[in-house]
């Protein structure tokens, strides 16, 4: 067994701020509300097609958002097809300034 030290870095909380991405916090809710989405398909036991059936959303949304590709879903979009599948979302909307590294200080200036 080796005795190797491993660093514990604690994240941001946002996977997507952790690694960089600009759109962090956009891919952050994009992620939370599909989450959601999966949530009641799974406690309802709905399969795509059967979740097409009942909202009117078609099957390949849900399959999409099964799979994770969330890039051509918009926050309204997501939020909708919740209220479709009959949950109520609260959205609360904070804001803070961007930290700037040096460099983008000096592009800025």
């Amino acid at each position: 067994m080796s005795k190797e030290k491993i660093e514990l870095v604690r994240g941001s909380g946002n996977v997507y701020r952790d690694f960089g991405r600009s759109d962090a916090g956009l891919a952050q809710a994009r992620a939370l509300l599909a989450s959601q989405i999966i949530r009641v398909l799974d406690g309802r036991s709905l399969s795509a097609r059967e979740a097409e059936r009942l909202t009117g959303v078609t099957y390949s949304e849900f399959s999409r958002i099964r799979n994770a590709k969330l890039s051509r879903f918009t926050l309204d979009r997501l939020i909708g097809i919740l209220g479709k599948l009959d949950e109520t979302v609260e959205v609360h909307v904070s804001f803070k300034p961007r930290h700037r590294d040096a460099a983008t200080e000096q592009a800025v200036t």
